[in-house]
């Protein structure tokens, strides 16, 4: 059976089907909420910048960035950002499908305990922007890897933020960008729903921020604990969790996928590398670039092509601002993922969906 998504003539065309969006359940559980294997193998790198200067006026410092470079002899330069929680050895990279003719950087953003983070660097600022990222990834690819132009800069969530600045900041150098469940500024609605999970780690009553001395086995467990179920509800949609879609990813019960996605799947996360992440979603804006008054002046000045994938149920990077975000780019296609997923079907752990955004990324592409 098939449902109209949405009446909206942009997405009149979009359907979802029961067996599209059900798949099998699995026989392993994963450790993390969406697990991915890359399309192509690659060793974790890291480059190190010795006077790198946070925004914010943090340094002159030592910072490091992590990436992989997978296809490294293709002629065609694809860069991934990873997302919120995303580390490099999980991220999406379309090696195996849309980007399999190009060279694939997958890039950790500050943060994420990869590249500099509160959990890894000494002084790590208290305010980390989107622009400190971007500045230090075009250092890496220009003066490192000795790359001239990015045919095409991909982002997921926080990753697809990063990538929207990267079309202003550098604005020569990047010729396509695709967004997937993202946007060009954090909206006050996701602004605040960020503010529950900050909120209910903060105030754990074992957490300490700053505390890096702290060995493993004390980690603040009940405050991770805190901020995932204040986060869990808010990864999919109402509708995924009615139809028990936890099920086809291989728990039994919702209490069973609660304890492992809302729990331990964040006992290897460090609390201030969430914060500062979480922190530097919360001030995205490409306004803040530009100087512009509004959202749409700044956009218009976007000269790349951009592909905006938005999912159609999800929660807090929602398919309208996406698509009123798409109208002021002067060069942009918009398609919406018809998905129960909400914000994850973004991440590709439903195999209809991964292939949804894969084949949307081939078409816009082609011929480029």
């Amino acid at each position: 059976m098939k449902y109209s998504l949405h009446s909206n003539p942009r997405l009149a065309s979009v359907f979802y089907t029961e067996s599209q969006a059900t798949p099998g359940p699995r026989s392993i559980k994963s450790d993390l909420p969406t697990i991915h294997i890359p399309g192509g193998k690659s060793t974790p790198q890291h480059y190190q910048i010795d006077d790198f200067t946070f925004d914010n006026g943090t340094g002159p410092t030592s910072i490091q960035l992590a990436y992989l470079d997978i296809n490294p002899t293709a002629e065609r330069v694809a860069l991934v950002i990873t997302c919120f929680r995303g580390r490099l050895p999980v991220t999406l990279t379309f090696s195996q499908g849309a980007l399999k003719d190009h060279r694939i950087i997958v890039v950790a953003l500050f943060g994420n305990g990869e590249s500099s983070s509160p959990s890894n660097m000494a002084n790590f600022p208290q305010s980390p922007n989107y622009t400190d990222c971007v500045r230090a990834q075009h250092q890496l690819i220009s003066s490192h890897l000795n790359i001239q132009a990015i045919d095409v800069v991909v982002g997921f969530s926080m990753g697809g933020q990063c990538s929207y600045y990267w079309t202003l900041m550098y604005p020569k150098f990047v010729r396509n960008a695709v967004i997937i469940c993202s946007s060009a500024r954090t909206s006050r609605h996701n602004y605040q729903f960020l503010e529950g999970p900050k909120a209910a780690l903060e105030y754990a009553a074992d957490y300490r921020k700053g505390d890096n001395d702290t060995p493993s086995s004390s980690k603040p467990l009940g405050g991770l604990r805190a901020f995932g179920k204040a986060y869990s509800a808010w990864l999919t949609s109402p509708e995924w969790f009615e139809k028990e879609m936890y099920k086809s990813l291989g728990y039994e019960t919702l209490g069973d996928w609660d304890k492992e996605v809302a729990g331990a799947n964040y006992y290897n996360w460090h609390p201030d590398d969430l914060l500062a992440m979480l922190g530097m979603w919360q001030r995205g804006d490409v306004t803040l670039i530009s100087g512009d008054a509004s959202i749409q002046n700044a956009l218009s000045q976007i000269k790349a092509r951009v592909l905006v994938i938005p999912c159609s149920t999800d929660q807090y990077f929602r398919w309208e601002a996406s698509e009123k975000e798409s109208r002021a780019i002067p060069r942009s296609t918009f398609k919406a993922i018809p998905s129960i997923w909400g914000h994850l079907a973004g991440l590709g752990c439903n195999a209809a969906d991964k292939d949804f955004i894969d084949q949307a990324i081939a078409e816009f592409l082609k011929g480029q």
